[in-house]
């Protein structure tokens, strides 16, 4: 029993630690494209409300990349205290891989990102401009290197174990393994809503407390627009991802969809309460058949059940719950998204024209990025255990043999810290938010930047 407390806590903290990083990737990805775009967009109109939105939310850019930095290091760190096992095993894949981020990635973000704040007025606009798109590009690198690995870890191929430890035999198909299309292509997608709905929401903020500048409009707009046109693709992603999953781990599906035994027709259960211990579902309310439907494109298409995997099935709640946080969440992204668009259109893009109400909506799904990435990494995640290397390496042959109370510690340690960094974080968003804008240089005439 102290084994498997040590056990469950390690994994908690492991989760803290990914739950609280997760967050800024999530930001700095899609907002290095965004301020590319912001950049772009003042040198082809000269309008001073671009510079000035560029100058306010590369200031967030900043802080964001920071914060994620500080928390990727941490994470890191458990490898070696928490999962030894895992590096002795897996070290000669995830090594490679996680080096290649550092190398072509995080180099790149991390020598230009000092030219994008601090050499506008000092280097040319061209270089200037050139220096954001690599920033905004390094981050997408990263993310490619980490979700594959992730991915890897999900859908394990490319690979041979020799004196159980895994060895690289084909490293295109470790790369390319079958759910990185699909992994990789949600996560951009995700990353470009949660930026989205926080251009807008902020806008929609400095409207309510008539902090409004002549940036305002152009960034709601912006947020708007890029929210309304990427949570369609989004959907479609996501169904093309579960169909994948359906395919390479099934019992992750069945314990997203409630489904405890073997049927055709399965309906899809909008609420239920599931049962572990007794094999079924509570207070269940569903749509008969839509489940079947929408994962076998057949309504009397087969789902597998969890009772096919026993002793090999991840915890069904977590899955279920946060499966259904996400996609509900994605909902409203897409009917406030759309609702805002429709309005702005009509009111002449007059981000003060917008309605109270549609306002405040936007206000409240400000940070909906961040609840559904979360939920989104939850199922992933959750939904491989009880293996680390889906169906080859369980999480219980990695874990450290350190004590559970100092685990517990250092549990508590990391998510009192994290809890203030976030609050730090918020604080820092509603003062730049709220401060007048810094236009800096005088708006370029020169015609050679004019056609930059």
């Amino acid at each position: 029993m102290h084994t498997l407390d040590a056990l469950l806590l390690a994994r908690m903290q492991f989760a803290a630690n990914i739950t609280f990083h997760i967050l800024f990737p999530t930001i700095s990805i899609a907002m290095g494209w965004v301020l590319l775009f912001m950049r772009w967009r003042w040198l082809r109109t000269n309008e001073v409300a671009w510079l000035g939105a560029y100058r306010t939310w590369t200031k967030v850019f900043a802080l964001t990349f920071a914060l994620g930095v500080v928390s990727g290091l941490t994470m890191s760190f458990q490898f070696g205290t928490n999962w030894p096992g895992y590096m002795e095993k897996v070290g000669n894949i995830a090594g490679p891989l996680l080096g290649y981020e550092v190398l072509t990635a995080f180099f790149l973000e991390a020598t230009f990102l000092g030219v994008m704040l601090y050499g506008h007025g000092r280097v040319s606009e061209r270089m200037h401009l050139t220096a954001t798109f690599l920033v905004a590009f390094g981050t997408t690198v990263s993310a490619f290197w980490i979700l594959s690995l992730n991915s890897w870890m999900q859908t394990p191929t490319g690979f041979e174990v020799v004196n159980g430890e895994f060895m690289a035999v084909d490293w295109w198909a470790i790369v390319f393994n079958p759910s990185f299309p699909y992994r990789f292509t949600h996560m951009l997608l995700a990353s470009g809503l949660t930026v989205a709905f926080l251009l807008a929401g902020v806008s929609a903020w400095q409207v309510l407390r008539q902090r409004s500048n002549v940036s305002t409009p152009l960034v709601m707009r912006l947020g708007v627009t890029l929210a309304a046109v990427l949570i369609p693709l989004q959907i479609l992603a996501g169904d093309a991802h579960g169909l994948n999953t359906l395919k390479h781990q099934p019992q992750k599906i069945a314990a997203m969809e409630g489904v405890w035994h073997t049927e055709k027709g399965a309906p899809l259960l909008l609420f239920a309460w599931p049962d572990e211990a007794s094999q079924s579902n509570r207070f269940e309310v569903g749509v008969p058949k839509l489940a079947s439907l929408i994962l076998t494109h057949r309504s009397d298409g087969e789902i597998r059940g969890l009772s096919e995997f026993p002793g090999a099935h991840p915890p069904v709640k977590p899955l279920f719950f946060g499966f259904r946080i996400m996609v509900g969440v994605g909902m409203l992204m897409l009917l406030s998204s759309w609702l805002a668009l429709w309005l702005l259109r009509l009111r002449q893009w007059q981000a003060s024209a917008l309605p109270r109400p549609v306002l405040n909506l936007l206000l409240g799904m400000t940070l909906s990025g961040w609840v559904a990435t979360v939920a989104g990494w939850y199922v992933t995640e959750v939904g491989r255990q009880p293996f680390v290397v889906y169906g080859l390496l369980r999480t219980t042959e990695v874990a450290s043999n350190v004590p559970a109370p100092y685990i517990a510690v250092t549990l508590a340690a990391y998510v009192a810290v994290y809890i203030a960094l976030l609050l730090a974080y918020l604080s820092v968003l509603r003062y730049l938010a709220g401060k007048p804008l810094d236009l800096g240089a005088k708006p370029h005439t020169s015609p050679e930047l004019q056609g930059a």
